[in-house]
């Protein structure tokens, strides 16, 4: 038995959970994992968090040299290996009536925490077994319309800033595809001019989203991150999880998260009547300069997740990311259509040309 084993049953016995049956689940891309409890008729979740496995985090008021000398957690403000953000997070969730995890019991120091079992209905399950998309999709965008309605809190709990998805951070999203997506499709490192190039278009693009309001946006919301809760009323009905990254940011960020989801197909049709959805319970929001901002936020996103896949499968040796890759470049180049994007698509043209876009 390893020493991490050894610390778990240790701390399951603590909780009074020492003889519950431990199935492991599926691993994903992070290095959290996770395991189903259950004991004399109760269930639970535990969740595993080695905190040697992830890049330090920063303070709020940190500087952006401080954040670049920690590394890319603190700079793109991920996480980590901080549980108690998590905890965080799905209190605030659930002190404004939505459906995240409670913790019944935590070490945060170690790393792991015990958590309420939403269950198995994640709504890319739920969809793939035939259920309705348009019902699924509009309680995904009502629980947005309701975060919505609030300004983002400057803090989570007294020790946790929900920090602000800031220049920063979201240029350090940028450099995913210069540092990672173009060795992998081009077979050579970037050059620095197309490096700062690539950041002067973006630089430019995100100076004209900046500025309006900012609410809690849960940064990973999509439909391997939701479940179906049926049974519960209103925007309970939609159950989160993977909300530790939580930032204070744009309100299309959710909104294109589940509207161009990396890893399912959202028609145009569907994600035009979800959009309309949201903008008959935000009526006061200016859609038009609303929709700009979306398009160019999902744009950067993209460009991310393009080079967090190539990152997976060049470093990490996880070649099935390639199969998402299309479907990222597919919404990716719809986006660079607007007016607004016209210099960074004319970039993307030239360096990353379309026989290289998989």
């Amino acid at each position: 038995m390893s020493e991490r084993q050894i610390a778990m049953k240790d701390f399951l016995a603590r909780s009074g959970w020492g003889t519950a049956s431990v199935t492991p689940l599926p691993g994903d891309a992070s290095t959290r994992r996770y395991a189903r409890l259950a004991m004399d008729g109760r269930k639970a979740m535990l969740m595993d968090q080695p905190q040697a496995a992830e890049g330090a985090t920063a303070p709020a008021d940190a500087s952006e040299e401080t954040r670049r000398a920690l590394g890319y957690n603190a700079v793109a403000r991920l996480a980590g290996a901080d549980c108690a953000r998590f905890a965080a997070a799905a209190s605030w969730l659930r002190a404004h009536g939505l459906a995240a995890p409670d913790v019944y019991a935590a070490d945060h120091g170690q790393g792991f925490v015990i958590l309420e079992d939403l269950g198995d209905a994640l709504f890319a399950e739920v969809l793939a077994d035939g259920g309705d998309e348009k019902t699924l999709y509009e309680a995904a965008v009502e629980v947005l319309a309701r975060i919505h309605a609030k300004d983002a809190p400057a803090s989570l709990s007294s020790d946790k800033p929900l920090f602000a998805y800031d220049q920063t951070a979201l240029l350090a999203e940028t450099d995913l595809m210069t540092e990672w997506f173009l060795p992998l499709a081009l077979g050579r490192a970037a050059t620095d001019a197309e490096i700062e190039e690539h950041r002067r278009l973006w630089r430019e693009v995100l100076a004209g989203t900046a500025g309006g309001r900012q609410v809690f946006v849960h940064r990973d919301y999509h439909a391997e991150n939701l479940l179906w809760l049926p049974e519960r009323e209103g925007a309970a009905r939609v159950g989160m999880v993977d909300f530790q990254d939580a930032l204070r940011a744009h309100p299309s960020w959710d909104l294109h998260s589940l509207l161009q989801d990396a890893r399912r197909d959202v028609s145009p049709e569907l994600e035009a009547a979800a959009l309309d959805h949201y903008f008959s319970l935000r009526p006061e929001v200016e859609r038009e300069a609303f929709l700009n901002d979306y398009a160019a936020l999902a744009a950067l996103n993209e460009a991310r997740i393009l080079g967090v896949f190539a990152r997976l499968i060049f470093r990490d040796g996880k070649p099935r990311y390639q199969a998402f890759m299309p479907r990222m470049w597919r919404q990716l180049t719809r986006n660079l259509q607007r007016p607004a994007l016209s210099g960074l698509k004319a970039w993307f043209e030239t360096y990353v040309p379309a026989e290289v876009r998989s």
